[in-house]
């Protein structure tokens, strides 16, 4: 028998457990709950830097204007005391202290003829109410053609004269940018440093959560021993785990002495059971096979046999649940088990007129108990052999996938209504309201049993006709001691 061997877990599903990490982040209440804080705070920002830009800039603004009504009325007392030589003459000596500076001096007639200024002509654009007025403005100089934005206002003179102070704005405008890119930036580097410290915190929140489920799990798989890890920091994540310590400690208690008092009653019933049924046997076989009594001595023997196997089967049950029998998991190959099993009910099945098939790969690990596995399956094949018709087909199937073990028992017996598929696990349901055929309605409850214990999945289906039952097991390596053993011998 040969194994397949060991690979590397691919690409592709790193990616995908990369991306089912991410999504458990983003899903997460805590990355939630960080998520609408970072919108509130970057809100909050938001309003602020926009103050903070409105008041910036209009106080920018207001110097400016202030600068322009300034120089204007200081012109225009000029005019008032000098005339308009008086005017001309301060506009050129101004012009002439700062021929490239931001001061925009302009002096036209009725008709927008310029008569003294920096300006070439009569800026387009009409001016507000009160006098001021945008335009534009080009550069300067010979090898200077960029446009750009000025403020200005008209203030009208005696003699149908307009005098138009302004001032290049733009600085203003670039200042202005600066300072609305420095928001932009502030704004995103804060949204960013959000979402960052929310990722950090849900994965961190994540991860303690994870740790508490995982212990639950373990918990709710049997083993009562298991305990919430604490950090010791006695934040709110500490208590709630003192918490849970606390009351599964309770529970591990409670279950000690319901196991004890099952003990109990195991040594004090189990034993009276086996001594009535030894007595029944030697009465049967003092009275004889011809005396009347015989044949009701021999039926008191077989329900004394069927409260045996019962009790037994609960026990079994209950020392299942527990968790009792993971300390003998070990590596299992199911191919050889599914052998075995289907060796032993072949007669069975043969003496019903049944075919009973098995499809398995060569090899199949997992890590479980063999023989609670052998049990469970046993009694799915025992179901199917016991409810298929003479004549009919039971079919053993065993396939190794990329991450887990397939097992599927089908029969194309009567089958079970899909409305009842979720009740058969239950202790003593019987399909059969009547009760009129053998059994306990234990099987399946046993088989669920040693499914929770090895983690596995176990589901009903219609096989149209009859019942496919499918178990999904995790895939174990195949142990390398046992990767080059020989085939076994023929029986």
């Amino acid at each position: 028998m040969t194994t397949r061997p060991l690979t590397p877990a691919p690409a592709g599903r790193r990616r995908h457990e990369l991306w089912a990490r991410t999504t458990k982040v983003l899903k997460s209440s805590s990355f939630r709950i960080t998520l609408f804080y970072m919108l509130m705070l970057s809100a909050s920002v938001a309003v602020l830097l926009g103050f903070i830009y409105w008041f910036t800039s209009g106080f920018m603004d207001r110097q400016t204007d202030a600068t322009i009504g300034a120089e204007i009325q200081g012109l225009a007392e000029q005019y008032h005391q000098r005339g308009l030589p008086g005017l001309s003459a301060v506009i050129r000596e101004r012009i002439a202290q700062d021929p490239t500076g931001a001061a925009v001096y302009l002096l036209a007639d009725q008709a927008f003829t310029p008569l003294v200024g920096n300006l070439d002509r009569w800026p387009a654009g009409f001016p507000d109410a009160n006098g001021w007025m945008h335009f534009r403005l080009c550069d300067r100089g010979p090898d200077h053609a960029e446009e750009h934005t000025a403020r200005g206002q008209v203030f009208p003179l005696h003699g149908d004269l307009l005098l138009l102070v302004g001032r290049d704005v733009r600085d203003l405008e670039r200042t202005r940018h600066l300072i609305l890119d420095a928001l932009a930036w502030g704004l995103a580097l804060t949204t960013a440093l959000a979402l960052l410290g929310g990722w950090i915190v849900s994965h961190r929140v994540l991860r303690r959560l994870e740790a508490i489920n995982q212990t639950s799990r373990e918990i709710m798989e049997g083993d009562l021993s298991r305990r919430i890890p604490m950090r010791g920091s006695g934040d709110d994540f500490d208590q709630l785990a003192a918490g849970l310590n606390t009351m599964v400690a309770r529970i591990e208690s409670l279950m000690a002495g319901v196991r004890q008092v099952s003990d109990n009653i195991a040594h004090d019933l189990r034993t009276p059971l086996t001594r009535l049924r030894t007595k029944l046997e030697l009465l049967r076989a003092e009275l004889g096979e011809d005396h009347p009594a015989g044949a009701t001595a021999a039926e008191t023997i077989a329900d004394a046999e069927e409260l045996l196997t019962t009790f037994n089967a609960l026990l079994r049950i209950a020392r299942i649940e527990s968790g009792g029998r993971r300390d003998a998991f070990a590596p299992v190959d199911l191919a050889p088990l599914l052998a075995d099993l289907t060796e032993l009910y072949e007669p069975v099945a043969a003496e019903r007129d049944q075919r009973l098939d098995l499809q398995a790969s060569d090899c199949a690990w997992v890590i479980g108990d063999r023989d609670l596995l052998f049990q469970a399956l046993g009694n799915l094949v025992d179901n199917a052999v016991k409810y298929t018709p003479p004549g009919g087909r039971v079919e053993l199937a065993l396939r190794d996938t990329e991450h887990a073990v397939i097992i599927e028992v089908a029969d194309n017996g009567p089958g079970i209504p899909e409305s009842l598929h979720a009740e058969v696990f239950h202790r003593f349901f019987r399909a059969d309201h009547s009760r009129s055929t053998l059994g306990s309605g234990l099987g399946l409850s046993l088989v669920q049993a040693v499914v929770q214990l090895h983690g596995a999945t176990i589901e009903l289906r219609n096989n149209a006709p009859g019942l496919r039952v499918r178990m999904s097991l995790e895939r174990a390596a195949a142990p390398e001691t046992l990767q080059e053993r020989p085939l076994p011998a023929e029986r």
